[in-house]
């Protein structure tokens, strides 16, 4: 798995833009993902809501470098690249764009086309709200009772999110930790209790809201 960046930029909800060229809808709708699953379940939802269009065509991208495009039948390069360009246009990720179109009867040929989806993709984009996502990873932190001061303080110190507080055997907290200060984090705990505190790094890695 290639190396996740620290920061990303992605759009915070679904959103839809309609775009008309010589009779032809353009209809291009954005909506973030995590996964390969996520973008093919609302590929899917949408070719069953619009079953009637002439072409799906789409693009999306995620935060481990992995990407997607297809024209649908459309002339090779028309569609698709150009979906996934307005896309990195704006540097984001983590975000499926799918153009729907209804053929009006007056082809538009090649420059005209691609320029068609180019900009109903990138007017959609530029109107959706977009927001800044932290990476994190989750951590766990065995503790006896007397250092319950010293946990809460670190918390909100190093802005902690606590996931889930279990109690036995002994008091466990599961918490989402900025990945860039776990190392800062967990020197601190240490030497803050002579090393009488368990941290445990899991494998679980996520983007939070900055």
């Amino acid at each position: 798995m290639a190396k996740l960046p620290e920061q990303i930029k992605t759009i915070s909800s679904e959103s839809e833009f309609k775009l008309k060229e010589k009779g032809s809808t353009f209809i291009s709708i954005s909506k973030p993902i995590e996964t390969d699953e996520e973008a093919v379940l609302f590929l899917t939802s949408l070719k069953k809501k619009y079953y009637d269009a002439t072409h799906h065509c789409y693009s999306y991208q995620l935060v481990d470098g992995s990407f997607k495009y297809s024209d649908d039948g459309e002339p090779n390069g028309t569609a698709g690249k150009r979906i996934f360009n307005a896309q990195t246009h704006f540097g984001l990720t983590d975000l499926i764009t799918v153009v729907i179109r209804y053929y009006g009867g007056i082809k538009l040929g090649v420059g005209p086309l691609g320029k068609a989806y180019y900009d109903s993709a990138i007017q959609n984009l530029e109107s959706s709200k977009t927001e800044k996502k932290i990476l994190h990873a989750q951590i766990e932190i065995e503790y006896e009772f007397e250092f319950s001061n010293l946990i809460h303080h670190l918390i909100s110190k190093y802005e902690l999110i606590i996931r889930n507080h279990l109690f036995e055997p002994r008091p466990t907290l599961i918490c989402l930790i900025r990945y860039s200060v776990i190392n800062q984090f967990s020197s601190e705990l240490s030497s803050s209790s002579n090393n009488k505190i368990s941290f445990y790094k899991t494998d679980r890695l996520c983007y939070r809201k900055k």
